[in-house]
C-alpha cells in the first residue's frame, strides 16, 4: 500500500505492485504497549532515572517497532514512587512515545503469589489521599491504575479513578467472585497480564481466573514471551476474552534488550537468566520479562495459531481502545496519527525496517 503521511495519516491506497525484492514487506501501526517497566538498563522505577537515560531507552524500543507505550512504576516506597513518577512526566514532555503512566500497586495483593515480585512490605490499602499526590508527582500522567479489588475501600478508589478518565485494571489479586464483580461494575476494565500474579494452585472453582476470563465487560492483557504462559493457557484464554478484547503487553523490565546478570526493578534485586527469564536474584519467582512487542506478536502467531493481521491488532488497535490512547483506534486510517512501522516478516521473524512517531522517523534499520 502507498501511505501520504504529515503529523498524521492522509491517505491510504493500495500499491499497484509491490516494489522489487519487498513482497514480504509490510506496514502497519506502530506498537502499542500497556505495561513497560523499563528497557535497555533502563529501570523506570529508579528515582535516579534521568531524561536522557529513559530517552535512549525509547530509542532502543523504536528498533523493536514500539511507538507509544505506558511507563509503569510498581509496589515501592512512597517516596521512591513518587520521585520515578516525576522523572517518567518529566521525560513525556520532551518524549512523545510516552502516551500516559501506569501505576501498578502498591494496592494489590499481599499474599505470596499474586503479590509477584512487587515488595511485600510496601503492599498496602487503597488510599485516595496518597493516590492524589501520586498523580500531582506525574502532573497528572497517571493514566493506568492496576489494583486488586479485594480491599475494604477498592471500589470507591475505582469509582473516583474512573472519574478522573483513569483506566482501571485488576491485576496481582486474591479476589472473591462478588469483590470482581463489585469492581467491574465500579468501572474496572482491564485485567493485568492475566494468569500471572496468581497462586500457583487454585481451586478448581470458582477462582479469580475463570471469573475474570467469564466476565465480558473485562479486557485482557497477556504476556507472551513463551516462558509465563503455556501455549494451552493462552488458546483458551484468547478464545474466552475474543480477539477485541486481548491484548498484548511486554511487562518488560531494566534488562530487556540486555545481556544476562543482575539487574534492579525499582527496589526489587532481579536476574536476567541465558534462557531470557528474569527474576527474583537468587530465586524462581518471575519479575518482569525481557520480552520485545515484535517477540510478542511472533510468539502469539506461534503458540495460538493467529493471523499476522489479527496478531498485529493486538498490539495496536486493541491497546489503543483500552488505553483509550487518542489517534490510535482506527488502524490505518487518514486522520489517525502516522505512528507506522515497516517490516519484513519471513519465517514467523520480525524484522522491524523504519519506525515513524508523529510522521517522523525515528528508527531505520
Amino acid at each position: 500500500m502507498e501511505i501520504s503521511f504529515g503529523q498524521t495519516i492522509q491517505s491510504v491506497e493500495p500499491a499497484l505492485a509491490p516494489r522489487p525484492g519487498e513482497s514480504e514487506v509490510f506496514v502497519a501501526p506502530g506498537w502499542i504497549d500497556l505495561q513497560v517497566n523499563g528497557f535497555g538498563g533502563v529501570d523506570y522505577n529508579s528515582p535516579h532515572a534521568t531524561v536522557p537515560e529513559i530517552a535512549a531507552s525509547i530509542d532502543k524500543q523504536f528498533a523493536t517497532g514500539t511507538t507509544r507505550f505506558f511507563p509503569t512504576v510498581i509496589t515501592g516506597a512512597p517516596e521512591r514512587m513518587q520521585a520515578a513518577l516525576r522523572n517518567l512526566a518529566e521525560a513525556k514532555a520532551t518524549l512523545p512515545a510516552i502516551e500516559g503512566l501506569h501505576l501498578e500497586g502498591p494496592y494489590i495483593c499481599p499474599q505470596d503469589g499474586p503479590r509477584g515480585a512487587h515488595p511485600g512490605e510496601w503492599v498496602r490499602p487503597p488510599d485516595w489521599d496518597e493516590f492524589r499526590r501520586f498523580q500531582d508527582a506525574a502532573y497528572g500522567h497517571i493514566r493506568l491504575v492496576t489494583l486488586s479489588p479485594e480491599w475494604p475501600g477498592s471500589t470507591d478508589l475505582i469509582e473516583r479513578l474512573v472519574g478522573l478518565g483513569v483506566v482501571v485494571s485488576i491485576g496481582h489479586t486474591a479476589a472473591n467472585s462478588q469483590q470482581i464483580a463489585d469492581s467491574v461494575s465500579a468501572g474496572a476494565t482491564l485485567s493485568t497480564h492475566l494468569g500471572n500474579g496468581a497462586h500457583p494452585t487454585l481451586p478448581k472453582f470458582p477462582n479469580y481466573l475463570w471469573d475474570q476470563l467469564a466476565e465480558d465487560r473485562l479486557a485482557a492483557s497477556f504476556i507472551v514471551d513463551g516462558i509465563h504462559l503455556p501455549p494451552a493457557f493462552l488458546r483458551v484464554a484468547l478464545r474466552a476474552k475474543g480477539l477485541e478484547q486481548s491484548l498484548l503487553v511486554t511487562d518488560a523490565v531494566a534488562p530487556a534488550g540486555c545481556r544476562p546478570g543482575p539487574y534492579h526493578l525499582g527496589e526489587v534485586a532481579v536476574e536476567l537468566h541465558p534462557d531470557q527469564s528474569v527474576r527474583l536474584r537468587g530465586g524462581t519467582r518471575l519479575a518482569g520479562s525481557a520480552l520485545r512487542m515484535d517477540q510478542a506478536i511472533s510468539n502469539c502467531i506461534r503458540t495460538a495459531g493467529l493471523s499476522l493481521r489479527d496478531a498485529v491488532v493486538l498490539a495496536t488497535r486493541n491497546p489503543a481502545r483500552v488505553g483509550r490512547v487518542a489517534g490510535r483506534q482506527r488502524g490505518l486510517n487518514p486522520g489517525e496519527r502516522a505512528d507506522l512501522v515497516r517490516f519484513r516478516f519471513q519465517n514467523g521473524v520480525f524484522q522491524i525496517l523504519e519506525t515513524f512517531v508523529d510522521g517522523a522517523l525515528v528508527y531505520s534499520y
